[in-house]
């Protein structure tokens, strides 16, 4: 492949081979909380960041992590203490989060709006060397905290209440939850754009739950379909000159379809073999599901 040649497109494929791990990675806790929106708000309040980073001639990338993390822990103090007026306030952190990083790179002396719209929708040809080291280092913390503390993150999202009973650290969970999705926002911003990041952290597990049972297997099929839609996109963006960021969202949306279509026949095949599987005369309420033991229980 030609494409290998050029060093920042061997930059640009390692990129989306990280986006599509980590994105999903965290998406999959995001969609159990009933929380698939909340990467949409962070790209927001992470274009100041991205602002801020032309403005005092720091790094965008690492700019952005910081202000994006600061809005996640504000938006889970919003919705722990704002109550009614807790949408309110996240509009305005959102909008504001927007306003500022249109603003803070037009003030910029080399700042402009093509910088900006690099970021805003992704952009092969703009991800440095820094970028990748960057986007390793944050993709680790994303990969450590997904994988390492998955039973308790998966417990918080099913049922706060009975995870607050069993002991856990619900609140501090959360924030890890909310912090850990910042990060992933800036790990894909070079790659899908601020404003694209939500749908590689959703659709992909929304894909996945077509098919799967457990969560294990969900987690294992999202990051799969994550990396698959990334590189191809990527490989897409270059051969037909069309934006990454665009191309990669649209494939994601194309899993979704086929899983779906897959969804209906492969749910019939599972209650035929069901029904064959059932002892006759016994009332189907009553019958072992196949491949357990009456009691076999169901882990993470």
């Amino acid at each position: 492949m030609d494409l290998l040649n050029f060093a920042f497109m061997q930059r640009a494929l390692l990129a989306a081979v990280l986006v599509g791990i980590t994105a999903p990675a965290v998406g999959i806790y995001l969609v159990q909380r009933r929380q698939a929106l909340m990467g949409d708000g962070i790209g927001h309040v992470a274009m100041t960041g991205v602002g801020l980073g032309f403005l005092l001639n720091a790094s965008p990338v690492w700019m952005a992590t910081l202000v994006s993390v600061l809005g996640a822990v504000l938006m889970e103090l919003i919705r722990w203490y704002g109550k009614t007026r807790g949408d309110i306030a996240l509009a305005m952190l959102f909008y504001g989060g927007m306003a500022g990083g249109v603003m803070f790179i037009n003030l910029a002396p080399t700042g402009s709006n093509a910088n900006l719209t690099s970021y805003l929708f992704g952009s092969l040809s703009t991800v440095s060397e820094s970028d990748v080291t960057a986007i390793c280092l944050l993709a680790a913390f994303v990969v450590l905290v997904t994988l390492g503390l998955r039973r308790q993150l998966f417990a918080v999202s099913q049922d706060e209440e009975f995870a607050r009973v069993t002991g856990l650290p619900v609140r501090a969970l959360n924030l890890l939850t909310a912090i850990t999705a910042a990060v992933t926002v800036t790990v894909a911003m070079r790659v899908v754009g601020l404003l694209l990041v939500s749908a590689l952290m959703v659709v992909p597990v929304a894909a996945a739950q077509q098919l799967t049972r457990s969560f294990v297997a969900t987690f294992a099929v999202a990051v799969a379909i994550g990396v698959t839609v990334t590189i191809g996109g990527t490989v897409t963006s270059y051969y037909q000159d069309v934006p990454p960021g665009a191309t990669i969202v649209l494939l994601t949306i194309a899993a979704f379809i086929a899983m779906t279509a897959l969804a209906a026949p492969l749910a019939r095949r599972r209650a035929r073999a069901l029904a064959a599987a059932q002892p006759a005369g016994d009332p189907a309420e009553c019958a072992i599901p196949a491949g357990r033991e009456p009691d076999e229980k169901v882990g993470v």
